[in-house]
């Protein structure tokens, strides 16, 4: 149908010129349909469609809505909607289940939660669709708590709707939760509830933000096994979680088998995870390639390529793909590249081509731009850059929690410890809390978590017995704690070596090493940076025990081998 739409739509149809009798609501239909799936390939909205369709007294049918009410995206488009849904009570199609559903579904991508809800509430009986259309709203405005009710009042339930409340638990954050509901979604006795594309799609993006490598694998075998189709959606998303997982080879493995016909995304993905691994040769590499096949980079993909810069130092190759996005592509920089392209000078030292990119982006910097310029400071130990910069942060985001703690960091690395006081106590009179260290490492299918000085577990004995004797062995081979990463005053060295020693990537190692065979990789996740003093034990741990270890924090990946790390001491 979509193609031969296609096909019959043109700018200079003659039903658009407004000069032919009434037509059938089947074309009418048909020619809405059209402009909604391929909104590019004529200058006519949906609606203007739905105007002239009007305009020639052809009645609408309970297909029109449907398909008309699908281009209302956003809420901007909600008086327009209230509208059309006032037509449809008019016409008498205001009882049918199809129009309903579309309704519903209308008012949630607009973001009137309570209007879905009410014509929800007034469909006598309604089907999966409906349930359905429900759930993904919930789901798209993040409201995760009511989207779960919503799916455990659901008198059944299908592929979609497993799909989409693992979706919204990935969207937030709670990638564990999801794991467990597909773990629960193969129990379910219902025969047609089988796992498909975008089912999997969901499952490898938690997999790939947990970094649970074997669940990963076991997902991809499992695709493999029901004979689905590995093209560019399942293979971008493959790509994304072998990437994030610390494992470049399987990612280049898959892109490879992709063929020549990959999308944009697929590259963007490899160039990402290229990037994020710190490989930045092979990234631009890669992305010369991609240019050179006949495919274009997107704005997403220039952000990959200026990470690889960022975090390799390369400030005149950043700048000249920075210049050729807009020069070449006519790519206009979004808050994201200018974010890139400070924290790419601030990092480098360069704070004055720092502040003067700030100064000259067409558009108000966003906290992004700004903890970027921060955080460089603070590597700088230039305060006076850090205290304007928090300034602006505190403006647009007074609560913000990274900006105090890069702050009172800043005044801790420098001794000046009665003002990173000052600045804590003002976190704690705003209820700001530091979000604590946490690590996460999985082990035989398992993934176990880890924080700062944790006691929770009941082999915690057995693990800081562990840890005290890997520092031990490291120690003697030359590791020696580096203090200046304690941010907060404690008076004896042996306190401050105490407190570093217990940061939660130091026993997420403990305990992967305590737990694997020897010669087995270590993969850790860590939601924070990664500080100094874990680096340098990160590296000799590698040494001691003949481990590969790797470690992903919130900008990167760090790959430990035979005494060394592969972001050579940059980041």
């Amino acid at each position: 149908m979509q193609r031969s739409s296609r096909n019959l739509i043109s700018a200079s149809h003659p039903t658009l010129n407004l000069s032919y009798p009434t037509l059938e609501s089947f074309v009418w239909n048909t020619l809405i349909r059209a402009h909604v799936h391929h909104p590019s390939d004529s200058p006519f909205t949906p609606l203007s469609v739905f105007l002239r369709m009007r305009y020639h007294a052809v009645r609408p049918d309970t297909h029109t809505f449907p398909f008309l009410l699908q281009s209302f995206t956003s809420p901007e488009y909600l008086s327009c909607g209230r509208s059309v849904h006032s037509l449809i009570i008019q016409l008498g199609l205001s009882d049918n289940v199809f129009v309903q559903t579309s309704l519903v579904n209308m008012y949630s991508s607009c973001g009137s939660f309570h209007l879905a809800r009410q014509v929800f509430n007034e469909i006598p009986q309604p089907d999966s669709a409906s349930w359905n259309s429900l759930l993904n709203g919930y789901v798209k405005a993040g409201m995760v708590i009511a989207a779960r009710k919503a799916f455990d009042s659901m008198p059944s339930r299908n592929t979609v709707s497993w799909s989409c409340m693992m979706e919204g638990y990935v969207r937030s954050g709670q990638y564990m939760k999801a794991l467990l509901l597909f773990r629960k979604m193969q129990k379910t006795r219902e025969e047609l509830i089988i796992p498909n594309e975008f089912t999997m799609s969901v499952l490898l993006s938690a997999c790939g933000k947990l970094g649970a490598l074997e669940h990963g694998k076991w997902a991809h075998c499992y695709i493999e096994k029901r004979g689905m189709q590995i093209g560019n959606v399942l293979g971008t998303s493959l790509i994304d979680m072998y990437a994030k997982c610390g494992c470049i080879e399987r990612a280049k493995f898959v892109f490879e088998n992709l063929g020549p016909n990959k999308d944009v995304k697929a590259w963007t993905a490899m160039i990402s995870g290229l990037a994020m691994n710190g490989h930045k040769e092979e990234c631009l590499d890669l992305f010369s390639k991609m240019i050179g096949s006949g495919v274009n980079p997107n704005g997403v993909t220039f952000i990959s390529a200026l990470s690889a810069c960022v975090h390799s130092g390369a400030v005149a190759l950043g700048k000249s793909i920075f210049e050729k996005m807009q020069n070449r592509y006519h790519i206009s920089p979004s808050l994201q590249h200018y974010g890139c392209m400070v924290d790419l000078y601030a990092r480098a030292g360069l704070l004055d081509e720092a502040w003067s990119l700030v100064e000259s982006m067409p558009m108000q910097p966003d906290v992004l731009v700004w903890g970027s310029l921060l955080s460089g400071a603070r590597t700088s130990g230039d305060i006076k850059t850090c205290e304007a910069s928090l300034s602006k942060i505190l403006e647009l985001e007074p609560n913000n929690t990274g900006a105090h703690v890069l702050l009172a960091n800043a005044y801790a690395k420098m001794g000046r410890w009665k003002d990173a006081r000052r600045v804590r106590a003002q976190m704690e009179t705003k209820g700001i809390k530091k979000v604590p260290g946490c690590s996460l490492v999985e082990v035989d299918g398992t993934v176990h978590e880890f924080h700062v000085g944790d006691e929770s577990r009941p082999d915690r004995r057995e693990i800081y017995m562990m840890l005290d004797e890997m520092l031990r062995r490291i120690r003697m081979e030359g590791y020696a704690s580096n203090t200046e990463e304690v941010t907060v005053d404690i008076a004896e060295e042996e306190g401050k070596e105490l407190a570093v020693s217990r940061h939660s990537e130091k026993l997420a190692v403990a305990f992967a090493i305590m737990k694997t065979r020897p010669g087995v990789p270590v993969r850790v996740v860590n939601n924070i940076r990664m500080c100094r003093d874990c680096h340098a034990a990160g590296k000799m741990i590698s040494l001691v025990y003949g481990r590969e270890i790797s470690v992903r924090d919130c900008n990167r990946f760090h790959h430990f081998a035979g005494g060394a790390c592969n972001c050579n001491d940059y980041w």
